[in-house]
């Protein structure tokens, strides 16, 4: 399972690719998610260890091949929908009817 970091780093991998057709460098990595240059290269290496990117030049993130966009399922974090006296209120109405 990935923690909030490296979760963070791999979406932004993946839209930045997507919107500006090119990988972020490592210090737009830095600016984007406030955190230092090992921090980043620490979770880059813990996505290539999970197999979510290719990344053998590690000499510049041009270099980066996603492999995997998103967390995978089996390893996302269980979350109970159900409703509950806590997060009932009055819009079921409106959104069960």
């Amino acid at each position: 399972m990935l923690t909030d970091f490296q979760r963070k780093v791999l979406r932004i991998l993946y839209n930045y690719k997507g919107g500006r057709r090119r990988f972020p460098t490592i210090h737009e990595l830095t600016i984007k998610t406030g955190k230092h240059k090992p921090d980043v290269m620490a979770a880059l290496e813990a996505l290539v260890t999970a197999e979510y990117i290719y990344w053998e030049d590690k000499s510049d993130t041009s270099n980066i091949v996603i492999l995997e966009g998103w967390e995978r399922e089996g390893e996302r974090p269980k979350v109970d929908h159900r409703p509950t006296a806590s997060n009932t209120n009055n819009t079921d109405y409106w959104t069960q009817y």
